[in-house]
């Protein structure tokens, strides 16, 4: 992969359908210094990149054999789409479709949930099916306060019923109904057994309560044999603790002995609605026959009286993505109504005063792929009336609809076509009388039937596509655009959407505790803002052109953020600024976005040998962003560059200024020197540099041998390990360590020592710090990656490396553990480490070792990030001491990269115990 593609990848995040700067991205001329669309003889070529296509005759064509699509012949296009398609992930994901269909039951545990657990949770739990209950009819009340959480391990999902709604703190949820044909149930999950008051604490008395009435609502009629419902009924509720479900159950019985009675106070207009009623507590005798003693009752009622308070505002028939997206609105224009025209803000305003309807399926057709969906197709079990609310959000222009007398773009016919089966584009093709080849891929149909319409050869395709699809919907282009800037301004990244809420909800993710205290704006105005979305803009369609292989497209995205890096200088940052905030908001502007473009661009141009424009590239980056720490990476490339098209001079002259660079760190500086010393013979210099000795300094070295399984170049070298099974060199290496020394040890490269970190200075990350925190999803603070982390929280930071010099570490790590397990952190990872790896790794560390390890990353955590040694070992001496190593295991063709030979270096600096294992194939004698 490409470097940079990944990052770059990150920060689109999911493509956006509609793009409002696309045609002058594709068309607009370009105002800069660099030409790559040129000819011979230096003039603009005259390409098709700007109406966004290629010309590629047939026979320049391949057929890729993962994917079966069609690719370029070169060497490059066919090995970058190959490493494209093999690194793909087959692994099925929570998308935000999946998980918008699912109607959740009672919540889930409050220990962390691994992702193979939730995968088969959603394939197996929540896919009942409803005739697994045949007595009660359920429904679950809200959950007053995490800390009163009960586990339940019923999760179910009834895709064809209608949903049932569940009160949470963040706001309301689906809730499967249970099938039934004698009692209604009523759920109060806020009963957990295992956080039940004491006796001593509860107040009042049965007396105290006798006679109040609270108004509540009964749901899951659906699944009962009693249909209708009368006003004025009397009812009665009554604890079930036998129930094999949930031993909190609550039965809706007719009137009858019961700890709690009620009464029917309004008819619903849906024979299957939610069913207002008033529930009043009896003064009768407990004698435990009905399940229902004096303390339970109290118990009940109390906590019954907490569950509608809470729900108050949050009726039973909001669903909780509906009622998310509301929040997520209100949130951004609460905090960012500059950002927004007064039409903007009506416009946005206007979606709470929707129907419910129109509003669920708004969102539903917002988080779909789409982008077009047929009419007919469209059917939400909480959706009543999608018709009228298609009519609704159309006149309110949230929609979009395609008739037969709508005009319509190219690319909109594609995305149409795509809508249709392969029979029915089959069909369209017999009608049309073209040639149809019944082996044809979907894909190829699509193409067949686009080539007519854009040569004018099919003017009756619209009329064809709408007799077989119908009305077809899509979002407006305003509501898109204004809802993704939302979305954009409330999560500040493109990784995560509105699934983030529901993964809460699930218990699958849970997010650590901090205060968001926010003094400044990350967008000051909106035109800042309007920039960086046009910046996005530029980065998905280079990634989609790199996709599609549309080189001419992917140059000319270069040069557009080359020319607009060069006309807004004012916007970067200044070296002399003493504001070290401004480096991680500078994150969030569009010249940011344009030089991680820049960077794809120039690894996209070396790979083409383009060694000269590649040059220029990196000179632009490094005189315009001068407080940057990639700063090291594009010097090197610089050097490396210039010695390739024949300058060593001025490739010297270039690394030599890089090491006087406070911006290049780590591995990037340790390269320079490196070069330094290489091309720095005389004639060139005569003098030797003073880091000369500090490099020559020799790693400790471990030779082992193993039978290999394969010795091809290219490939992971594979190993018999010594219990005769399939291993890699690591492995090979782990157990060499434990026969000859006893060691224990872990294959994790940087992954413990970033778990140790975060959980060693936990307080510190989520401590109070001004604008680092502005939502409730983050697992750490926006500036992490900067110096201004270490400078803004150095009165705290140094007290708890003195702690760990002086040996607390292990009971800071048990604290930490047990306060936060299962909590979200950068860097954190609960799976993959026990606690009793981490302590006894933690406690053979000697504490200055571990202290001046956690003060480098802190002080840079970016730079020290990647490149630690893969293994990590331990051994007790008798109870209490012991001794750690560190280990970087290399296969028979491996070299020591410069950011690993930078950290063996840092860790002898620390007094840590390091060295390099080196495996090789056993040589057999003749």
């Amino acid at each position: 992969m490409l470097t940079g593609r990944e990052s770059l990848s990150r920060l689109i995040g999911k493509r956006r359908r509609f793009l409002p700067n696309l045609q002058s991205i594709l068309s607009s001329p370009i105002r800069s210094s660099l030409n790559l669309l040129s000819d011979k003889n230096g003039g603009l070529t005259e390409t098709e990149s700007s109406k966004g296509k290629v010309e590629i005759s047939s026979s320049d064509l391949v057929t890729c054999p993962v994917c079966g699509s069609k690719v370029r012949g070169e060497d490059y296009t066919i090995n970058s789409h190959l490493d494209r398609c093999l690194s793909r992930r087959t692994k099925r994901k929570l998308t935000q479709r999946t998980l918008l269909e699912l109607n959740f039951g009672c919540s889930q545990s409050k220990l962390q949930i691994s992702s193979d657990e939730s995968e088969r949770l959603l394939s197996s739990d929540l896919r009942k099916n409803c005739s697994d209950y045949e007595e009660n009819v359920t429904r679950c009340f809200s959950k007053i306060d995490p800390r009163e959480e009960k586990s339940h391990d019923q999760c179910r999902q009834l895709p064809h019923t209608e949903s049932v709604k569940q009160i949470d703190v963040a706001g309301s949820a689906e809730n499967p109904i249970s099938d039934g044909r004698a009692n209604t149930m009523v759920y109060f999950s806020a009963l957990s057994t295992d956080n039940e008051e004491s006796r001593n604490h509860m107040d009042g008395t049965v007396d105290s309560i006798s006679g109040m009435a609270i108004d509540t609502f009964i749901v899951g009629r659906k699944f009962s044999d009693e249909k209708e419902v009368n006003l004025g009924a009397n009812i009665s509720l009554l604890r079930d603790p036998d129930n094999i479900k949930d031993s909190n159950a609550i039965k809706v019985l007719s009137a009858s002995s019961a700890c709690c009675k009620g009464y029917v106070i309004s008819v619903p207009k849906r024979s299957l609605d939610a069913v207002p009623i008033q529930i009043v507590c009896q003064n009768i005798i407990f004698n435990g026959k009905n399940g229902c003693d004096e303390f339970e009752a109290l118990h009940l009622w109390q906590k019954a009286l907490q569950v509608v308070e809470f729900a108050k505002n949050r009726p039973p028939n909001t669903t909780k993505y509906q009622q998310n997206f509301c929040l997520l609105l209100k949130d951004v224009l609460t905090s960012s109504p500059h950002l927004f025209t007064k039409d903007e803000k009506k416009f946005i305003e206007s979606f709470t005063s929707l129907s419910e309807d129109s509003q669920r399926l708004f969102v539903r057709l917002y988080t779909r792929k789409g982008p077009w969906f047929r009419l007919s197709t469209i059917m939400y079990p909480e959706i009543c009336n999608p018709q009228q609310a298609v009519k609704e959000l159309s006149a309110t222009g949230y929609l979009y609809l395609f008739e037969d007398t709508t005009k319509l773009h190219d690319d909109e016919m594609k995305d149409l076509l795509s809508l249709l089966t392969v029979s029915e584009l089959r069909d369209i093709l017999c009608t049309l009388r073209k040639k149809c080849n019944h082996g044809s891929r979907k894909q190829n149909l699509i193409a067949s039937l686009l080539s007519c319409y854009k040569g004018g050869s099919c003017p009756v395709l619209q009329r064809l596509i709408w007799e077989r699809t119908e009305i077809c919907i899509r979002a407006s282009p305003e509501a898109e655009s204004l809802f993704w800037r939302a979305e954009t301004l409330f999560f500040l990244n493109g990784e995560q959407d509105l699934s983030a809420f529901l993964l809460v909800d699930l218990r699958i993710v849970k997010y650590p505790t901090y205060n968001c205290i926010i003094l400044e704006q990350i967008f000051s105005n909106k035109s800042d803002l309007l920039a960086y979305e046009e910046a996005i803009e530029v980065a998905q369609v280079i990634d989609q052109s790199l996709d599609e292989n549309n080189f001419e497209l992917v140059l000319r995205c270069i040069m557009i953020a080359d020319s607009r890096i060069s006309c807004c200088p004012e916007k970067l940052i200044d070296s002399t600024s003493p504001d070290l905030m401004a480096i991680f908001r500078s994150c969030f502007s569009a010249s940011w976005v344009y030089s991680k473009v820049i960077l794809l661009g120039i690894s996209f141009l070396e790979c083409e040998r383009r060694y000269k424009d590649a040059i220029h590239l990196l000179r632009r980056l490094l005189d315009c962003f001068t407080c940057d720490a990639r700063r090291g990476y594009w010097t090197v490339r610089l050097s490396v560059d210039l010695e390739h098209i024949g300058c060593p001079n001025e490739s010297l002259s270039v690394a030599e200024a890089g090491l006087l660079d406070p911006w290049v760190r780590a591995g990037s500086r340790m390269a320079l020197q490196r070069r330094v010393l290489r091309l720095a013979k005389p004639p060139r210099r005569w003098k030797t540099p003073s880091f000369s000795e500090s490099l020559k300094r020799k790693i400790i070295e471990v030779h082992i041998q193993g039978r290999p399984l394969n010795c091809e170049a290219g490939r992971k070298s594979r190993f018999y390990g010594e219990d005769g099974e399939q291993c890699g060199v690591e492995q090979l290496a782990l157990q060499y360590y434990a026969t000859e020394g006893g060691w224990q040890g872990v294959h994790t490269e940087s992954g413990i020592w970033m778990t140790i970190f975060g959980l060693l200075m936990w307080d510190i990350l989520f401590s109070d710090v001004p604008n680092v925190f502005r939502t409730r999803f983050q697992t750490a603070p926006l500036d992490m990656d900067t110096d201004h982390f270490y400078l803004a929280r150095k009165s705290l930071i140094e007290p708890q490396l003195q702690k760990i010099h002086d040996g607390l570490a292990e009971e800071i790590l048990i604290t930490s553990w047990e306060l936060h397990m299962g909590t979200a952190c950068r860097g954190v990872n609960w799976d993959q480490h026990s606690l009793s790896d981490l302590r006894a790794a933690v406690s053979c560390i000697r504490g200055p070792c571990l202290a001046s390890l956690c003060r480098h990353l802190a002080q840079d955590y970016r730079s020290w990030l990647s490149g630690m040694p893969d293994l990590l070992l331990w051994r007790f001496h008798g109870d209490y001491k012991g001794e750690a190593k560190l280990v970087e295991v290399k296969g028979p063709r491996d070299q020591l990269s410069e950011q690993q030979r930078a950290w063996l270096l840092l860790l002898m600096d620390c007094g840590f115990n390091a060295e390099v294992c080196k495996v090789s194939p056993t040589v057999l004698s003749p």
